[in-house]
């Protein structure tokens, strides 16, 4: 559910659920404080154990999310270093084999840079892990080309190598954007923080304390929660995960190539 949300309405909805029940909170404090005497005690426990709860969720649920940025960071990594070491390595092969691997090599990597760019699950998303598909099919034939014309030379099969590592590293980065945060987690950050924050308030507001402390600790946990989630969403919102690595490599392909293959026999 919160996936789907852009990062607007999932700020409105953070900020309207935490400050409403703190708001709430705020008015039954003032309206029992009649009562403080009665109720101050029992709350005051209540409220002190309920943050400290509130304290671990939070922390295991950005704990669990900053893990899966890491993640993701490290696939970006990787993938780019797989795709690298194969274009470097296809500059080995013979013609006409090396010309048409690089050319699909170049295609790959922009591919690569658009799933960057797409929102995990969506048609775009889908559409790019489909046209690296059909490349690493291609890629793979032309492959099989290259050992059959040269069965003993050392470089067709360095070349394979490298090119399944690469293949492989499209479904490693494939299932590290999938792989979320599980949203019973998000939703009990949420119901947890509302519930704590609405009880400081309650608890402020029986002692006729000031409700400025208590707003300031909502938007904090706002922020706080707001972050949690947005790690958790690579392709967009505050922070994503850069595509650094593969726009330079994409670059750098523009060049000529370093070597020269052996040439058509």
């Amino acid at each position: 559910m919160f996936f789907r949300l852009s990062t607007g309405e999932l700020g409105l909805i953070l900020g309207a659920v935490v400050y409403g029940t703190t708001v709430i909170g705020l008015f039954l404090g003032r309206h029992f404080r009649h009562r403080s005497e009665h109720l101050r005690e029992p709350f005051g426990v209540l409220q002190a154990a309920l943050l400290g709860l509130v304290g671990l969720v939070l922390a295991f649920g950005l704990a669990l999310a900053v893990g899966r940025y890491e993640s993701r960071r490290a696939a970006v990594v990787d993938d780019a270093n797989a795709i690298g070491t194969t274009y470097l390595r296809a500059q080995t092969l013979r013609e006409p084999i090396r010309t048409r691997s690089l050319r699909r090599l170049v295609r790959y990597t922009d591919t690569s840079i658009r799933l960057s760019s797409a929102v995990p699950g969506s048609p775009e998303a889908r559409e790019a892990i489909a046209d690296g598909a059909k490349l690493q099919r291609e890629l793979w034939a032309l492959a099989g080309h290259s050992l059959a014309d040269a069965p003993e030379a050392s470089a067709p099969r360095l070349y394979v190598e490298t090119l399944n590592e690469m293949i492989d590293m499209q479904t490693v980065r494939v299932a590290a954007l999938g792989n979320r945060v599980p949203g019973a987690v998000l939703t009990l950050e949420v119901i947890f923080t509302a519930a704590a924050l609405g009880l400081l308030a309650f608890y402020l507001a029986l002692l006729g304390r000031g409700v400025v402390p208590v707003l300031l600790a909502a938007g904090l946990m706002c922020c706080l929660l707001l972050v949690t989630f947005d790690l958790d969403r690579p392709t967009r919102g505050l922070i994503e995960v850069p595509a650094t690595p593969l726009t330079s490599l994409r670059q750098s392909m523009d060049l000529p190539p370093a070597a020269d293959g052996p040439a058509r026999r």
